[in-house]
């Protein structure tokens, strides 16, 4: 029986769409990309799934563009977002994306915290 060494592709049919996919930890298990529905790899999605829940210890966002021949970690970018929307709506970040925030926030945008004497 022949073998087929045909697998199936990860790459989106549309011609020029972005699409962003979060590698998780999942600790002991180790690190994977999560698994995610095409129609699900939109910037907005991914940022609301991060909101709501839908990630328990994201580590890395990707973004790729095959049309464009690219691809970008926008860890920093999204993270930036991420903080600026829960400001925006007066909420503490969700404890599931808090580390993943810190660790990929830019120095300089880090709100110093005030003493209060």
């Amino acid at each position: 029986m022949r073998k087929s060494h045909w697998t199936p592709s990860i790459i989106p049919n549309d011609n020029d769409q972005t699409a962003y996919l979060v590698a998780e930890d999942f600790g002991k298990l180790g690190r994977a990309w999560r698994e995610a529905e095409y129609e699900a790899t939109d910037l907005e999605t991914v940022i609301q799934d991060l909101l709501s829940g839908q990630y328990n210890n994201p580590f890395r966002v990707v973004a790729f563009n095959t049309a464009e021949s690219w691809s970008q970690d926008v860890s920093a970018d999204v993270a930036a977002e991420l903080r600026r929307r829960c400001e925006q709506q007066m909420r503490e970040l969700p404890h599931t994306i808090s580390d993943f925030v810190n660790r990929h926030e830019m120095p300089d945008r880090r709100q110093l915290a005030l003493l209060l004497i």
